[in-house]
């Protein structure tokens, strides 16, 4: 009977709707979203609660959601010791060079990984670069040799497509598609970017090196882009380094010129292209997409006469010296990205903030970098191995 007198009523108001429209103006059934204001189109119809008609569908998030960080696995970073420099071996000949391929699946993997000579010396590998920029600025004169400034002008050609692939007008706001384009480009490119550097005898470890190259800057699939592929730019850097064709008096030059390159190139990838952050901690993450800036960054500003670990908050220091030091670059773009108090968006920055002087930021992000990217399976599963980085036990 309910059902018969709920019919009825919108025959009624159907039939009557016509006349209604003629003989007045509408009447005003809602307001406008926007201004506030009374607006003729009726409010929309409440939603039946889930209980009414099927309970949510289960479904996992393409990002993990922003999850406050365990105090327990904090600890556990805090407490374990800071990483230590280490020489790089350079490889021998005969070469063995061979395609790089994935090997970690499992925590027993990443274990296995790090307790090896080619998982410490890694480590090691991007602390010794740490080092190598201590108290330095990023304009300071260094070491650069024919093969450094190759790989800036290298990255400078990359930056130079961007300009040349312009972003395909689309609705998404995320993921514009002629980022593939671009990668299409680097991966065609990757072995004659690659024998621009390197010496006739080792022409042949473009096999192994192009992989890691090609996989440093973003995903094209899934148009993202975060600390897996940076990791991927640090282990083709070293690669380079088991070849002998970069050395320890490059350091420098390594950070200061060609990571900082890196740096630009990515950040107008993801500016021009929007990439999506890949496996993103969301707002308690140190960053959308990247970690090794803060490690060199916080290495430059250590026993600085004037800046502290709290001078990111001040807006003339940020805007006279972003230039010059990579951790400050690292706040000004967070800034310029995110929106709202720092506090919120960035609480792990705003935490570090606190910390009394440079020298411990710089090994707690070293112990916080092992832990949260080095030893993370949904990262280090996409890690290649080959001849240069061994998988051997």
């Amino acid at each position: 009977m309910e059902e018969e007198s709920h019919n009825h009523h919108h025959h009624h108001e159907n039939h009557n709707t016509p006349n209604s429209s003629q003989s007045q103006s509408p009447p005003t059934t809602g307001t406008c979203c926007k201004c506030g204001g009374p607006t003729t189109f009726a409010p929309p119809p409440i939603s039946p609660s889930f209980s009414e008609i099927s309970p949510p569908p289960t479904y996992r998030p393409i990002r993990a959601p922003a999850v406050p960080p365990d105090p327990n696995i904090q600890r556990a970073i805090m407490l374990a010791p800071v990483p230590q420099p280490q020489h790089v071996p350079i490889a021998s000949p005969p070469f063995h060079f061979q395609i790089p391929i994935k090997r970690i699946q499992t925590p027993d993997d990443i274990r296995r990984f790090h307790d090896s000579d080619s998982g410490k010396n890694f480590v090691g590998f991007i602390v010794a670069l740490s080092e190598s920029f201590r108290c330095r600025k990023i304009s300071d004169p260094c070491h650069q040799s024919e093969t450094t400034n190759t790989i800036v002008s290298i990255i400078e050609t990359l930056t130079q497509w961007i300009d040349e692939i312009p972003p395909a007008q689309q609705a998404a706001r995320y993921g514009n598609i002629a980022y593939r384009t671009w990668h299409e480009r680097l991966v065609n490119s990757g072995e004659s970017l690659m024998f621009q550097f390197l010496p006739e005898n080792l022409r042949d470890a473009t096999v192994e090196l192009v992989p890691y190259f090609s996989d440093s800057f973003g995903n094209a699939s899934r148009i993202d882009y975060g600390t897996g592929h940076e990791t991927n730019f640090a282990a083709w850097l070293y690669c380079l380094a088991r070849l002998g064709v970069i050395g320890e008096e490059d350091y420098q030059a390594v950070v200061s010129r060609v990571f900082v390159k890196y740096l630009d190139l990515m950040r107008k990838l993801q500016l021009v292209y929007c990439l999506e952050p890949a496996g993103s901690h969301g707002v308690w993450g140190l960053d959308d997409y990247h970690f090794l800036p803060f490690i060199f960054g916080s290495s430059q500003l250590i026993d600085h006469k004037y800046m502290k670990p709290k001078s990111i908050h001040n807006r003339d220091i940020l805007d006279n010296f972003s230039n010059e030091y990579l951790y400050l670059g690292c706040i000004c773009f967070v800034m310029k990205v995110k929106k709202g108090h720092f506090a919120e968006h960035s609480p792990m920055l705003d935490d570090i903030s606190g910390v009394p002087n440079w020298k411990k930021v710089n090994g707690g992000l070293l112990k916080m970098y092992k832990a949260e990217v080095l030893e993370k399976v949904p990262i280090m599963q996409h890690f290649l191995f080959g001849s240069l980085i061994k998988w051997s036990f």
